[in-house]
């Protein structure tokens, strides 16, 4: 079927089809290759925004102020409520990709989105009840640790098969370049999504928990006293010594002499992001803790971890923002 299109290109007005003018040629959109295509709605697109760019210039000073004052009132939002401003990004990190991934049918990212969410709710669940049940911390930390394991393998993966596209090891696979980036960064974005995601709902658990235990307030003093046999984290006996090769789980002795089942302790530095004694709160040096450098809540990760939240929980708001506001002032 032959579409009928006018088009300026260079200056000059080309009318395509109706007779207009008798040297006109009808095209056949449907003989026309993909770039040809591309290369006509391109001009089509100049042609109709050609004598705009005031209107362009304003849209974009509008992003830019919009963006900078989003940016100060987060900041200071976050300085004087952090509570209340990580428990709304919380929310909109937990929302915000349902809806355009429901509006762009990406099942399969549904499909983890609701086993992840029936799973952390029902964590959630538990370490939220009062009284706690001396089984609860245990199950939460091993959860989000494992759910922390996972987010990164998956990331590294994602960010490898990335690294080798770009270096064209794709090729000796015979398999094609967008193939393996789409599946590299559908995989990087599944392991900092979730690891992200994951992070801050075990902060969210490890604090009404910690404060249920009743081993230390919110003003840092302990309500109760702690036994040499006892980890301050889910309340129960310790069983292997320090010096001694778990089967399970090994324990571990903090430089303020305090100690600590291994699921326990790792859940609370490094997915809890607690970076204190669970009961002194003296600070602890996770550097000397875990070899590990992936399991290093180090400063670079947070970094990555701030970002990446505000562009997946406050970026789209900021945007239709702006376009509430385009749409205010007839700018588009």
């Amino acid at each position: 079927m032959a579409g009928v299109f006018e088009v300026e290109v260079d200056g000059v007005e080309h009318d395509h089809g109706h007779g207009h003018h008798d040297e006109a040629q009808q095209i056949d959109l449907s003989q026309l290759s993909a770039e040809e295509k591309w290369r006509l709605e391109h001009a089509r697109m100049h042609a109709k925004h050609k004598g705009h760019e005031a209107m362009h210039a304003e849209m974009v000073l509008i992003l830019i102020v919009t963006l900078v004052l989003a940016q100060l009132l987060l900041v200071q939002w976050k300085q004087r409520h952090n509570k209340s401003y990580n428990l709304v990004t919380l929310f909109q990190m937990w929302v915000v990709p349902l809806y355009f991934t429901t509006k762009l049918h990406w099942w399969r990212f549904l499909i983890t989105w609701f086993i992840f969410s029936a799973i952390t709710a029902f964590v959630t669940f538990r370490a939220t009840r009062k009284p706690l049940e001396c089984t609860t911390p245990r199950l939460v930390y091993k959860w989000f640790l494992l759910l922390y394991k996972l987010s990164y393998t998956t990331g590294i993966v994602g960010y490898t098969v990335v690294m080798f596209t770009l270096f064209g090891i794709n090729l000796i696979f015979r398999i094609k370049p967008e193939d393996a980036m789409d599946f590299g960064v559908s995989l990087l974005f599944y392991g900092l999504y979730y690891g992200v995601l994951g992070r801050d709902f075990a902060e969210m658990c490890a604090d009404f928990m910690a404060s249920t235990v009743g081993y230390y307030s919110a003003s840092g003093m302990p309500t109760k006293h702690l036994s040499d046999s006892i980890c301050a984290v889910c309340g129960q006996p310790i069983l292997v010594d320090v010096s001694e090769e778990g089967i399970i789980e090994n324990t571990y002795r903090l430089s303020c002499n305090h100690v600590f089942h291994e699921f326990c302790i790792r859940g609370w530095c490094i997915v809890g992001k607690k970076q204190t004694c669970p009961y002194c709160k003296e600070k602890v040096d996770l550097k000397r803790m875990f070899s590990n450098p992936w399991e290093r809540p180090h400063v670079m990760y947070g970094q990555l971890l701030d970002w990446l939240r505000y562009l997946v929980a406050w970026q789209p708001v900021i945007i239709g923002l702006v376009q509430g506001i385009n749409y205010i002032l007839g700018l588009e």
